[in-house]
C-alpha cells in the first residue's frame, strides 16, 4: 500500500523486528499488571464465612408471632453485618437469629433452631434455601389461620415466612409483588364477584319487638352482626383455600376456581 506525504520530512527512523517484538512485550506487560491489580482488588472484597468474627454491634430487625397455638408471643430477632462497608462491594448478610418467649414450653428446641440457622448464616453462600426448608414444616395436630386469612402450616412455617421477608428486605430475595396490570385485573374480578353475589351475601341486623304483656330489659331487641375479624372480611366467608398463596380467597367465577389475593385461577 503506497501513502503519499504532503509534508515536509524532518526525520525518520528504521523500525527494525527487535524493537517491533519490544512493544509487543512491553503491551503484554501492561496488561498483565492491569489484571494483576484487578485480582488483588477482588482479593480484598470480604465474603461472608463462618471465619467473620463478629463486630460489637449489628443492626437488626424483630418481627412478632402471634399464634394461636400459643398463649403468648413469640419475637423473633435477625441481627445482620454489613461486609464491605463504605465500598462498591458493600452487601448486607444475616449473622444470628434469636427467638423470645413467655412461654418456656417450646424452649429448647427454640434455641437449637435458632442455633442452627446461625450457623447455616455464617458458613456463607446462599442461604436463602433455608426459608423453603421451614415453610414445608408442616404441623400433624393441623396449621392455624393469621389474620388476614393466610394460612401457616406451623409455628416454624411462620418462622420461614418472617426469614422470607426479612431476606427481602436486605436485598438478598427479590419480592414477588403482583404488576400494576395484575392488580387490575384482580380487582376487576373482584368487582365482578361483588356485582354477582354482593347482595345475598350481605346479612342486615334483625330487629325484633317483644310481645305485648311480656317483660322486656329493652323496647328493642337487636341482633348484632358479628364484626369483620382482621383482613380476612376482604375476602368471601364462602373463599376455599388458595394453594400458590395460602389465602382463603378462592371462589368460583365463570366454571374457574379464581384467587381474589393472588390472582391464580384453575378451570375445572
Amino acid at each position: 500500500m503506497t501513502i503519499k506525504i504532503n509534508q515536509k520530512i524532518t526525520g525518520y527512523a528504521v523500525q527494525k523486528p527487535e524493537d517491533l517484538a519490544k512493544a509487543q512485550a512491553a503491551e503484554a506487560a501492561a496488561a498483565a499488571k492491569a489484571v494483576e491489580e484487578e485480582q488483588d482488588t477482588g482479593a480484598e472484597v470480604i465474603h461472608m464465612h463462618e471465619r467473620v468474627e463478629r463486630p460489637e454491634m449489628l443492626d437488626g430487625s424483630t418481627y412478632k408471632i402471634k399464634s394461636p397455638l400459643f398463649e403468648h408471643a413469640l419475637y423473633v430477632t435477625i441481627n445482620d453485618i454489613v461486609l464491605n462497608e463504605g465500598t462498591e462491594h458493600e452487601s448486607r448478610r444475616p449473622f444470628e437469629v434469636f427467638i423470645n418467649s413467655k412461654n418456656m414450653d417450646h424452649f429448647q428446641w427454640a434455641v437449637a433452631l435458632t442455633r442452627i440457622m446461625s450457623a447455616v448464616f455464617r458458613k456463607g453462600g446462599d442461604v436463602t434455601f433455608i426459608v423453603e426448608e421451614l415453610k414445608a414444616v408442616f404441623d400433624p395436630r393441623g396449621g392455624y389461620f393469621k389474620s388476614g386469612g393466610v394460612y401457616m402450616p406451623s409455628i416454624v412455617a411462620e418462622l420461614g415466612f418472617v426469614v422470607e421477608d426479612h431476606l427481602k428486605k436486605i436485598g438478598m430475595l427479590h419480592s414477588d409483588e403482583l404488576s400494576i396490570e395484575q392488580r387490575e385485573a384482580i380487582a376487576k374480578k373482584r368487582a365482578e364477584y361483588d356485582s354477582r353475589h354482593g347482595e345475598s351475601a350481605k346479612k342486615k341486623p334483625e330487629i325484633s319487638t317483644p310481645a305485648p304483656g311480656t317483660e322486656a330489659k329493652a323496647a328493642l331487641a337487636v341482633v348484632p352482626v358479628p364484626a369483620p375479624a382482621g383482613d380476612s372480611a376482604s375476602f368471601p366467608p364462602s373463599a376455599s383455600m388458595c394453594g400458590k398463596c395460602n389465602t382463603k380467597a378462592v371462589v368460583l367465577m365463570d366454571g374457574c376456581q379464581t384467587c381474589l389475593n393472588c390472582g391464580y385461577s384453575k378451570c375445572g
